[in-house]
C-alpha cells in the first residue's frame, strides 16, 4: 500500500432531531394535554490519534465523513435518540487544519481525542409551549444544523532520530540493522520511497528517503519528506565513503549538501543534534582503508561532534553503534 501522508475531507457533525407535535391520550384523561419529545441531539466528530504511520492510505478514496443526525422526539414526552459521534483515527504526529477557520490541531499523543465539530442540538416538543394561555400548543422548534467544515491534514512522522544522508548512503540498511525493519533497499537512487520507522528497544528510528541537492526547494523527493525530521529529537547523519572515491573531498562536499538543505528548509532542522556515520568502509581498498579512514574521521571531527563509521558487514559494529545511539538518545530527552 502506498505511503500517503496528506488528506484532504470534509466533515459534518449530526443535525439535531426535530422537536414534535402530540397529545397525551389516556384512558379517564380526556384533555391530557401536550407531550410532544424533544428532539436528540446531533452527533459530534472527533479525532483520535493512533500508532499507524500507514492509516491515511485508507482514507485515499473517502473524501467525507458524517456523524449521524439525531432522531426526532417522540410521543409521550419520549426525547428522540441523540445521534452517534463519527471518531476518524488519525495517525500519530497528524496535523489537522480547519480550512475555514484557521483552526490548527496536532496529534501529539496516543489515544489523543478531540472534538473537531459538535452536532446540533435536538428540537423542543409542543410540550415546552404550554401555558395558562395555550394549553394546547403547536408550536414545535426544529433540530439545529451540525458544524462543518473542510479539512486538511499533515502527516510529521514523530521519531527519536531521525537517519538522513544522499540516497545510497546506507539508510534502510543501517534501520533494516538496527530495527529489524524490513525497509526496501537497493543499488539504486531513491530506492526508499516512503519513510520507514523502526524500533530499537523503545526508541523510533525513521528512515527518511528523498534528499539531494535543492530538496528544499522541492527537487526529488526532499520536499515531501524533509518535514517528517522536524519533530525527531536527533539526526543520524550518514556519509558514504563512496562519495570519497568517486572525488577527493566528495564526503565533505556530501555532507555539506543535506546540512545547506536542512537549513534552508528551516524549522530548526539545523538546530538538531547530530551523530555523523561515516558508512560503506567495506568499499575501500585495503591497502588504504586504514588510513583513508582516519583521515576522513579526522576531518569530520573538525566538525565538534560524534563521529562513527560503521560497515553493516560487522554485526558487532552495528550492535556497538546502536548502544552508543541509545545512549546519545538518553542524553538528549
Amino acid at each position: 500500500m502506498a505511503f500517503v501522508d496528506e488528506l484532504n475531507f470534509h466533515a459534518r457533525a449530526g443535525k439535531g432531531g426535530d422537536g414534535v407535535v402530540r397529545w397525551r391520550r389516556e384512558k379517564f384523561i380526556p384533555m391530557g394535554g401536550p407531550a410532544g419529545g424533544d428532539g436528540g441531539r446531533g452527533g459530534d466528530v472527533y479525532v483520535v490519534a493512533v500508532r499507524d504511520n500507514q492509516l491515511l492510505a485508507q482514507y485515499r478514496h473517502a473524501d467525507r465523513f458524517e456523524a449521524k443526525d439525531g432522531e426526532p422526539g417522540g410521543s409521550g414526552s419520549l426525547h428522540g435518540a441523540n445521534g452517534d459521534d463519527f471518531v476518524l483515527k488519525l495517525p500519530l504526529g497528524s496535523i489537522l487544519k480547519n480550512k475555514a477557520t484557521g483552526e490548527i490541531i496536532q496529534l501529539l499523543d496516543t489515544d489523543d481525542k478531540i472534538k473537531i465539530l459538535t452536532g446540533g442540538g435536538g428540537g423542543k416538543g409542543n410540550e415546552h409551549f404550554k401555558s395558562s394561555t395555550n394549553v394546547s400548543p403547536l408550536d414545535w422548534t426544529p433540530g439545529r444544523i451540525g458544524d462543518e467544515a473542510d479539512f486538511n491534514v499533515e502527516l510529521q512522522l514523530i521519531a527519536d532520530a531521525g537517519l538522513v544522508g544522499l540516497p545510497n548512503a546506507g539508510k534502510s540498511s543501517l534501520l533494516n540493522s538496527l530495527t529489524r525493519a524490513k525497509a526496501k533497499i537497493g543499488d539504486y537512487a531513491f530506492t526508499t520511497l516512503d519513510p520507514n520507522l523502526g524500533d530499537l528497544f523503545g526508541y523510533t528510528i525513521a528512515d527518511i528517503p528523498g534528499l539531494i541537492e535543492g530538496a528544499s526547494e522541492g527537487k526529488g523527493l526532499g520536499m515531501k519528506f524533509l518535514r517528517h525530521i522536524t519533530r525527531t529529537k536527533a539526526l543520524v547523519h550518514l556519509v558514504s565513503f563512496e562519495n570519497e572515491i568517486e572525488n577527493e573531498g566528495g564526503m565533505m562536499k556530501a555532507y555539506k549538501e543535506i546540512r545547506n538543505e536542512l537549513t534552508k528548509y528551516g524549522q530548526g532542522l539545523d538546530q538538531k543534534e547530530e551523530i555523523i556515520l561515516l558508512t560503506k568502509t567495506d568499499v575501500l581498498p585495503e591497502d588504504q582503508k586504514k588510513t583513508l579512514i582516519a583521515k576522513m574521521v579526522k576531518e569530520f571531527e573538525k566538525l565538534e561532534k560524534k563521529v562513527y563509521t560503521l560497515s553493516l558487514y560487522d554485526d558487532a559494529s552495528v550492535k556497538t553503534f546502536g548502544d552508543d545511539i541509545i545512549k546519545f538518545l538518553k542524553k538528549s530527552k
